[in-house]
């Protein structure tokens, strides 16, 4: 029969459903019928039955909305969760095969007549199909093919890869256990039939084992092909694998067995064929199953090179692998492992250190079963060790929270514990969502273990609510830095009963809150002091990232810990292997190359020395050679074999003859070198391929604790860099990784990286604008951040708020029916005499009352408007996106609602054909963003506490505000008032301001920066549209400049009195920021004169411009004295000369000549006045000679020189808030204490 493949997570668990009409089987078009009988039962009728979130049944069936498909589905309840919000069900959908969280609110009884129908997603297994995986026995140094207990991930990828080519697939049901179907699965690709059950096996994915006993199936299964107590004959296909059943073709074939798989015959008997040519003897040698390893090397290199791979030295350094996984799925973290003392990793749950109540819970909830990490973490943490592990999966809460639940299940152990309330066990999270992730799962596995009541502490800045908190019973908290510290305050003996001390996402804590978690560890450590009795103390620090305060960490606090580090270049860190940068031209590598050499030969080091090419390989070598430095090559054209040259590299050593081995890095792995102690990056290696070069050093990782200021002469391994101009490509990288380790890192790194970065950013430019920037006015990591930071007006000003929409920005109405979270909505600005919305709205309804007027849409465009009818409302909509395919005349279409600002999917038949005149009205839905406020403790997302909090307030409700500042469809308001309107008296209530309503849950602080941050980056607008305008200025011809040897064409312009008058016409007051870049008044098109080239002679004019730029320079002032801040980014060679009215300042920047030479409006005084060079600016402070405000800097207009709006905030205590004749006085933005009287208040906005 044909089947659609709905679900795969592997090959002994796939979803299907039956494709067409087959005899005995439920038909699609009946499940079509059910899903439309269903929606309209559920939607409409009152009389469907809700149910309350404390009264649903795990394993049963109901009927939820489906967020994701838009419909109602029959679901599986598989988990009950309690929330703030409600409860949140997690749900499978019996006719879809698909996972998804359901609220509460969006579940209900299944009515009887929709449940007799069977589930349209069947469960399936292919037949006697069998995982194998790759036995590793470390004493015969030997790897053997066996049977596994899961499938391992290169046996699914393959799996779901012949699915997703297929372009037919056919099942045939052998067997039915425990309602899962036992079936042979064939797929057509590319004409071909091929019978998956037996591909895997062939490709040694999987074997052919007999089931255990006879299934049974039910008298009523008519899709079983064969009789279920009939003995499935075998045959066997090779030695590696078991006894495989006989598959039905040919003349054995069952008579029920669909005509036309038969055919697959010959291409099953040629993969029979193929896989008899396995060799008898499954045992082969580790090495030549490591990725990278060349299949044809010779066995002797395999042989020699084995013990290397399997053996460990002193410290603990293994390349082993987790006998369950391939070696195919090998990752570099599961490569290494650097341990400060011998830990047996526990590979298998069956035998990990856990209790069996755990265990089951993890097989019940899917655990696919230790990874290399936990392997390693989970045994030390179960004795009850301090532990410290650093691993690319360090932000998962699995590697502690099992051990630390079976530590728990001791009760002996706590038994010398004060009778006082506390928990056994804290957890510290960096944030409040990874402080709910860890409690969610908590509260998930907690039910294999003894009532341990975890609890999620988040308090807040309300100083009641650390008084309010009650942790009687309580053994597992959950919380951050700041709030323990807040509950510390109120409760100095909460600590008392402590035992386990987890800190999760060492490195983020460490980096974002070092004081407070050094004061919560010095208060553990006084509790621990003044505890009696023999009671178990532990520390676990686990993270991604090793941190130089890891090192106090361990050395104060820790006791002997466990050190597991799985990633090479922390363990780099932590072993103190020596990191130089050494910058040099790209011509002039190999005599840089030379200098290094002659002091590590006089060290007889071990160097190996990396390159990208054979070519750069051949290259170095000759040159070694000339000068007399004994070298060895290796890359992949090499005539001599690894063992030869690793032998004849030791043995040169081994004589006191150092010889410097030069290689590419795909030759790396065959060489298995881990014992050099300096490894040279004569190419510049990306952050992947630096990590496998470092390795070739991890015998010689220091095993202690380092001071971080250890002396690096006594360090036994060293890493050189050779950085060129030609670096750029993974230079932000690498220098991330070099700042992390504390390495001395030379200024043309940085420049380098500086340039990469702005490359970067401007490759963003059809990338959204950072949703963070516009929200608080910050994003923290822009390396990372995958949107834009900077203005593009092709898209930021595509769509304008209209004019008329905001008549007076000192107050506009706005109707919020979209709350993204706590500061930033989606909504319309209503207008208050006659919104055009409204009116629109109306005219829609009434016209798609006449059905004849609901023309469906034949073919969906993207972008298009459409109209769509939900319920008594008609709404303007726009498609966004459309399926790839279209093959069916009724798709799934995201569309977007231009009038509300949410998104949604439809069925394409829902869209109704919108007359021109409904499309006139520009996209009502505007972006809201409420200023000065944030998340506390350095947050980077609103609790969704919060967020409902703000959204049941305000949605869909009337509110005024202030307008500060638009772009494009955004308005940041400040402040945004919800107002009630009394129609009889005339007058507007002021019932609530939402930055205080933010400020008053106590989980928002003030950001004072916000607004200046906006303006920042709002004035780019007024910089690009005034370069816009420049560029159709009349140019002279151009004059060549060459400088560095680099050739800039640059043309120049004759200035004069009248042209500089022009500039000073067009550049209004409120543009005076033109350039946020210095560059850009280097490199642009056309140069603009400064003011002491306008008065300087023509010849002295084009010489100095010929030679030198102008930087940008802002200015603001105060009493006493003014401020220039002159924008240039790490100044060298600085000038800086003061004058009664003049100040002249000179300086270098990545080689080119700035100058600025100002003639001030009025005198300063020049012994006062001084000049600090920082990275990114100079800050010139001159002294006034007269106290008072200066009406401007300059005598004359100079193009570069601007106010400084970004410090410049005009004190809203002293604006009224005014609207039309009526003045409406209100408090700085925070206060709710806002009310307006309005006697021309006579029309009632819409609502």
């Amino acid at each position: 029969m044909e089947v659609v493949v709905l679900k795969v997570e592997d090959p002994s668990c796939f979803w299907i459903a039956v494709k067409g009409c087959v005899p005995g089987l439920v038909s699609e078009t009946a499940y079509e019928n059910l899903n439309a009988e269903m929606k309209q039962f559920y939607s409409s009728y009152k009389g469907a039955d809700e149910i309350k979130g404390e009264e649903v049944e795990k394993g049963q069936v109901y009927v939820v909305f489906s967020e994701e498909l838009q419909c109602w589905c029959r679901a599986l309840v598989g988990s009950v969760q309690c929330r703030a919000d409600g409860y949140q069900l997690g749900c499978f959908l019996v006719d879809y095969a698909k996972y998804c969280s359901v609220p509460s609110e969006n579940i209900r009884v299944l009515a009887g007549a929709f449940a007799k129908i069977p589930h349209r997603a069947k469960k399936c297994r292919l037949h006697c199909t069998k995982p194998l995986t790759l036995h590793i026995d470390y004493c015969e140094n030997t790897a053997k093919i066996g049977p596994a207990k899961r499938w391992d991930t290169a046996a699914i990828q393959h799996f779901r890869k012949l699915l997703e080519e297929a372009t037919e697939v056919k099942a045939t049901i052998q067997a039915v256990e425990d309602n899962v179907l036992d079936v042979f699965l064939f797929v057509t690709i590319r004409d071909e039939k091929i019978c998956v059950n037996d591909d895997l096996v062939a490709k040694h994915f999987a074997h052919y084992k007999e089931a255990e006993g006879t299934a049974g199936s039910s008298s009523d299964d008519c899709d079983s092909e064969v009789s279920l107590n009939e003995c499935v004959p075998v045959e066997f296909v090779a030695p590696t694998f078991h006894a495989r059943p006989k598959l039905p073709f040919g003349e054995e074939m069952s008579p029920r067995l669909e005509p036309g798989l038969a055919g697959c015959n010959s291409v099953l008997e040629k993969r029979s064929q193929r896989s008899r040519k396995v060799p008898k003897d499954n045992t082969v040698p580790v090495v030549s199953m490591v990725p990278g390893v060349p299949s044809k090397e010779d066995k002797a290199v395999q042989t020699e090179r084995l013990p290397q791979f399997l053996n460990s030295n002193s410290f603990q350094i293994h390349t082993v692998e987790d006998g369950q996984q391939s070696f195919q799925s090998v990752g570099k973290e599961e490569n290494f492992v650097f341990l400060s003392k011998k830990i047996e990793p526990s590979s298998v749950l069956e035998t990990a250190p856990l209790f069996d109540g755990l265990k089951k819970e993890l097989v019940r909830n899917k655990f696919p079963g230790p990874t290399f990490t936990e392997s390693y973490c989970w045994p030390p943490v179960a004795w009850g060790c301090d532990v410290v592990a650093i691993s690319q999966q360090g932000n998962d809460p699995l590697l502690y929270i099992p051990p630390v639940l079976t530590l728990l299940q001791l009760k002996s152990d706590y038994q010398a514990l004060p009778n006082m309330s506390g928990p056994l066990a804290l957890i510290l999270c960096p944030g409040w969502k990874k402080a709910q992730l860890v409690f969610d799962l908590l509260k998930t596995y907690r039910k294999g273990c003894r009532r341990l009541h975890p609890m999620l502490i988040i308090l807040g800045q309300k100083k009641k609510a650390a008084s309010q908190v009650e942790i009687q019973g309580c053994e597992v908290v959950v919380t951050t830095p700041y709030n323990l510290l807040r509950l510390l305050e109120h409760n100095p003996g909460f600590l008392c009963r402590l035992c386990h001390l987890v800190l999760d996402e060492i490195e983020v804590l460490f980096s974002d809150t070092t004081e407070q978690v050094f004061a919560i560890l010095d208060c553990y450590k006084k509790a621990t002091a003044q505890a009696q009795g023999d009671l178990p103390h532990q520390i676990i620090a686990v993270g991604t990232q090793w941190n130089k305060h890891i090192t106090p960490l361990v050395k104060e606090f820790m006791n002997d810990p466990h050190i597991v580090i799985t990633v090479i270049e922390e363990a780099a860190i932590f072993g103190n292997v020596q990191q130089v940068v050494q910058p040099c031209m790209n011509s002039n590598r190999t005599a840089e190359l030379l200098k290094i050499l002659d002091f590590t030969q006089r060290n007889h080091q071990k160097v190996l020395v990396f390159a990208d090419s054979v070519t750069e390989v051949e290259m170095i070598h000759k040159a070694l050679k000339s000068n007399s430095v004994v070298s060895l090559k290796k890359h992949k054209e090499s005539k001599c074999n690894a063992k030869c040259v690793l032998e004849r590299w030791r043995k040169m050593h081994s004589s006191g003859t150092p010889a410097v081995l030069v290689l590419t890095d795909d030759c790396l792995q065959s060489l298995g070198i881990r014992d050099a102690t300096c490894v040279i990056h004569f190419s510049f290696p990306s952050p992947g391929v630096f990590g496998q070069r470092l390795q070739s050093m991890s015998d010689n990782i220091c095993t202690g604790i380092k001071d971080s200021a250890v002396d690096q002469e006594h360090t036994k391994a060293k890493s050189v860099i050779l950085l060129t101009e030609n670096s750029s490509c993974h230079a932000p990288g690498i220098l991330h990784y070099l700042k992390h380790a504390e390495a001395e890192i030379p200024e043309e790194f940085y420049d380098l990286t500086a340039r990469v970065l702005e490359s970067e950013e401007n490759e963003k430019s059809s990338r959204p604008l950072c949703a963070s920037l516009k929200t608080f006015g910050i994003c923290r990591n822009r390396t990372v951040c995958p949107d834009r930071h900077q203005i593009n007006l092709s898209i930021d000003m595509a769509q304008n708020i209209a004019a008329e929409m905001i008549e007076t920005p000192e107050r506009v109405t706005i109707l919020p029916l979209l709350v993204i979270h706590a500061t930033n909505y989606f909504g319309r600005i209503v207008k208050k005499q006659k919104d055009q919305y409204t009116v629109l709205a109306k005219e829609m309804n009434d016209y798609f009352k006449v059905s004849g007027h609901r023309i469906s849409v034949n073919t969906v465009e993207k972008s298009v408007f459409y109209g769509l009818h939900e319920g008594a409302n008609c709404h303007r909509v726009q498609v966004v996106e459309t399926p790839a395919e279209d093959k069916e005349n009724v798709c799934k279409v995201t569309i977007k609602y231009i009038d509300e600002g949410r998104t949604s999917q439809v069925n394409s038949d829902q869209l109704l054909h919108l007359p021109a005149k409904f499309k006139s009205l520009p996209p009502q839905a505007v972006e809201i963003v409420v200023c000065r406020v944030k998340p506390i403790d350095n947050e980077v997302e609103w609790n969704p506490k919060v967020t409902d909090h703000i959204n049941h307030k305000i949605k869909g409700k009337l509110h005024h505000a202030k307008v500060v500042h638009t772009l494009g469809q955004t308005v940041w308001v400040d402040p945004m008032v919800g107002v009630t309107n009394l129609p009889t008296m005339k007058m507007w209530i002021n019932e609530y301001n939402i930055r205080s309503e933010i400020l008053s849950t106590g989980l928002g602080t003030d950001n004072p920066e916000h607004t200046g941050e906006i303006k920042k980056l709002c004035s780019q607008v007024a910089v690009l549209d005034h370069a816009q305008s420049l560029e159709h200025l009349p140019a002279k011809p151009e004059t060549t400049v060459e400088k560095f040897g680099t050739s800039v064409q640059t043309s120049l312009v004759r200035s004069t009195k009248e042209d500089t008058a022009g500039l000073e016409e067009a550049s209004s007051p409120q543009d005076t920021s033109i350039q946020e870049n210095s560059a850009e008044s280097c490199n642009s098109s056309v140069t603009l004169p400064s003011n002491d080239v306008v008065q300087a002679k023509e010849e002295d004019s084009t010489k100095h411009q010929q030679k030198s730029c102008h930087p940008q320079v802002k200015w603001l002032q105060d009493k006493m004295t003014v401020t220039l801040k002159v924008q240039i980014l790490k100044a060298t060679d600085t000038k800086c000369e003061f004058s009664r009215e003049k100040v002249a300042f000179s300086a270098y920047s990545e080689g080119k000549l700035y100058v600025v030479d100002l003639e001030l409006y009025q005198s300063v005084i020049a012994e006062k006045s001084t000049c600090v060079i920082k990275d990114t600016e100079a800050v010139i402070l001159l002294v006034k000679e007269k106290k008072g405000a200066w009406c401007k800097l300059l005598k004359n207009k100079n193009v570069h020189v601007s106010l400084d709006f970004e410090h410049w905030e005009e004190s809203e205590d002293e604006k009224p808030f005014t609207v039309g004749s009526t003045k409406l006085s209100y408090l700085p933005a925070g206060s709710e204490d806002w009310f307006e009287s309005s006697e021309d208040s006579n029309t009632e906005s819409d609502e």
